[in-house]
């Protein structure tokens, strides 16, 4: 999303990368969830290739697309100079055509948020079963929006993450939040601080984000107007129930595999 004050952050992959690349708690998970999918994977909002470019490694054959051409562009660059082969293409989430199927389709890292209306993520799932192969899952990771989320006080900027520059110092993602609990929707002035060896900083830059949070009952629904067979939602990577508000939510929503299948 952009204004008319500031960028999307994802047309600044670079410092994308910088924030972000080295954040590797999801990773494993995905890895095994395209290792086991036995066929080809397609992962939908996959940016620069944080998660992609290693299940590519892992010698899966995954494809991707975001709606960002310079997400999509650093990917390729970050493919081409590590030696893989990848196809990342320019693709609206919302309406997409690869012309193939894909045993495993997922959305990670809160990308579905990204569908900002009913309509949107709606239109998101039809497209995704539409390229799954039968008995083929779809798999969405959102951070669940409990209370203590909501109670946030709103005006003032929170230190969201930071990671250290290799050649000293560090960036910090700073993110002023507006949250409207009815639509369950935030809006974000983020800034993103370059700092030097001594923490003073030596550049800014601003950016505006929105997303729209869903919760697990809101969610099955979607999958069972979407067309999906069935559905299992969890509260974590390792698997468990989703009982508490600051869970993480994994869901998995599957085609109905072939006739007699």
């Amino acid at each position: 999303m952009t204004d008319a004050r500031n960028p999307s952050p994802y047309e600044a992959p670079e410092l994308y990368d910088l924030l972000f690349d080295s954040l590797d708690f999801d990773i494993p998970y995905w890895v095994e969830t395209a290792k086991t999918a036995g066929g080809p994977v397609l992962e939908i909002a996959c940016g620069t290739g944080r998660i992609l470019l290693p299940i590519r490694k892992a010698g899966v054959d995954i494809e991707g697309l975001d709606s960002s051409p310079a997400m999509i562009g650093r990917l390729k660059d970050k493919a081409r100079a590590a030696g893989h082969g990848v196809r990342a293409e320019v693709a609206d989430m919302r309406e997409f055509a690869m012309g193939r199927c894909y045993s495993r389709i997922f959305c990670a890292f809160n990308g579905f948020a990204h569908c900002e209306t009913i309509e949107d993520q709606l239109a998101c799932l039809r497209s995704s079963l539409r390229h799954l192969e039968p008995g083929g899952a779809l798999v969405i990771h959102m951070s669940y929006p409990g209370p203590a989320y909501w109670a946030e006080p709103e005006g003032k900027a929170v230190l969201e993450h930071e990671a250290p520059r290799a050649a000293g110092g560090k960036l910090q993602l700073w993110d002023n939040r507006r949250k409207d609990v009815v639509r369950q929707r935030q809006d974000s002035e983020v800034e993103i601080w370059e700092l030097d060896a001594a923490e003073r900083p030596t550049a800014v830059h601003k950016f505006t984000t929105a997303q729209r949070w869903v919760y697990r009952y809101e969610l099955e629904l979607l999958f069972a107007s979407s067309g999906f067979a069935r559905w299992e939602v969890f509260g974590g990577f390792d698997g468990r129930p989703l009982r508490a508000p600051n869970d993480q939510m994994i869901a998995w929503a599957f085609r109905a595999p072939a006739h007699g299948g």
